[in-house]
């Protein structure tokens, strides 16, 4: 595939070697580049040639350089191709449960096996063929996959796509071949947990160890739900049961291979009204992105800056929003702080999901409408504090499209964003800069 370049920065190898916007790149060492991933690993050489079209006329660059010097080329698109859809109609599909009229891009399900190396996203290897998995075996990308259970016939069920079953044969293929993967399990009560999670981890822990991690995470349910599969949502009884299978193969991975391999999401902790585990339990926090560990390094983290941190500030008032599932271990953080200094005070406050539905309980789904509608009137103080996963990567944007400053004007406050981090949190709303 050729591939237009749309921009060449200054003073990078691809100057001085008189290369320009709308110059076509073929071929990079003889090899077809059709993609990103195609780029990054031939331009790797310390030799590169360089096939060109320039207003139809063939020619060649030839450039000498150290292996991971970057050539200084841009291209119309990060991918330098479409992302690759999601052919699958998971009965736990978030984005099947979304209401209509949001913006365009919230309805789009990736399943890009090149986002995974390279951003980290989850893929179920329904889009794959033999060929796509052979150029990850010899370019030894590291991927992250959603595995949701090692039954076929389960998988097919659970995924709605015939050939889900069948592509699991690409998990052995590729972990046979030295490809590490982190994997996922989105845990639906009665249907692919029980013996049916037993199964799945017995399976993949005879992978090891390529198999580096397996996070299970619980089905969330929004309120737009007619017309797909009944699901129901963990309760205490069932979160308790799905944590005592995960916890019993955590000691039995421990012993037989020196890592507990599974971890649950802290809902599920939350959820069955137990302790959040020891910070050596999650093992350098592998799966943080999956909301494994999030609560038990938040409240590390912030206890460990209350020990070090002072506070010279006259007074300081501010509040800070935060979602059902997070707000009582928010709330005895925030008491800590309130406690060590008489002049600082900061409120938290418990915002519901009134737009997806009251059972999606974490922070990061949170919209502009339900802070407007449940703050308002309330007393904020000097500064509201939101969680940064509230809004679309660097943009001030809601799920619900609203904006930081719409919001602002509402509730006359100034917002700020801060990270899942209990050193800049504790920092942030004492208002010091770190």
């Amino acid at each position: 595939m050729a591939v237009t370049v749309t921009s060449v920065d200054k003073h990078s190898i691809a100057e001085k070697n008189k290369i320009k916007a709308n110059d076509v790149l073929l071929s990079i060492n003889g090899n077809d580049i059709n993609d990103v991933l195609d780029f990054m690993f031939y331009v790797c050489e310390c030799r590169v040639e360089l096939k060109m079209s320039r207003k139809g006329k063939e020619f060649t660059v030839v450039i000498d350089k150290d292996e991971y010097d970057e050539l200084g080329l841009e291209f119309e698109s990060f991918l330098m191709d479409k992302k690759q859809s999601c052919c699958n109609k998971c009965i736990f599909c978030f984005i099947d449960q979304m209401p209509p009229g949001m913006r365009e891009t919230l309805y789009f399900k990736d399943d890009d096996e090149r986002l995974s190396f390279l951003q980290g996203n989850y893929v179920t290897l329904t889009n794959l063929d033999d060929k796509d998995v052979e150029r990850i075996i010899k370019m030894h990308l590291n991927i992250n996959v959603s595995v949701h259970t090692t039954n076929p016939e389960l998988r097919v069920k659970m995924m709605k796509n015939k050939f889900a079953g069948e592509k699991l044969k690409y998990l052995k293929k590729l972990t046979d071949a030295g490809i590490m993967l982190n994997c996922q399990i989105v845990l639906c009560p009665g249907i692919n947990d029980g013996d049916e999670l037993k199964r799945t981890l017995n399976d993949l822990s005879a992978m090891m160890p390529n198999i580096q991690s397996i996070a299970c995470v619980p089905v969330g349910l929004t309120k737009f739900r007619d017309g797909l599969y009944p699901l129901e949502l963990y309760n205490k009884e069932t979160a308790a049961n799905a944590i005592d299978i995960m916890e019993s193969f955590q000691k039995k991975f421990l012993k037989e291979h020196g890592t507990r391999l599974i971890f649950p999401a802290d809902e599920f902790y939350i959820t069955a009204k137990r302790p959040i585990p020891e910070a050596e339990v999650y093992e350098g926090y592998p799966q943080y992105e999956n909301g494994v560990g999030m609560v038990r390094s938040l409240i590390d983290e912030f206890n460990d800056e209350l020990e070090i941190t002072d506070f010279h500030k006259k007074s300081r008032n501010v509040s800070i929003v935060t979602g059902v599932l997070a707000y009582n271990f928010m709330s005895q953080l925030i008491e800590k702080a309130n406690k060590k200094w008489h002049n600082f005070n900061c409120k938290v406050y418990c915002v519901k999901n009134y737009f997806f539905g009251e059972d999606i309980t974490v922070t990061g789904l949170l919209t502009g409408q339900d802070l407007i509608s449940q703050l308002k009137e309330k007393d904020l103080g000097e500064v509201l504090y939101i969680s940064s996963d509230m809004l679309k990567s660097g943009t001030d944007l809601f799920l619900d499209d609203y904006t930081v400053p719409m919001v602002e004007k509402e509730l006359g406050i100034k917002i700020k964003t801060v990270k899942t981090d209990g050193h800049e949190l504790l920092n942030a709303i004492l208002g010091n800069k770190k």
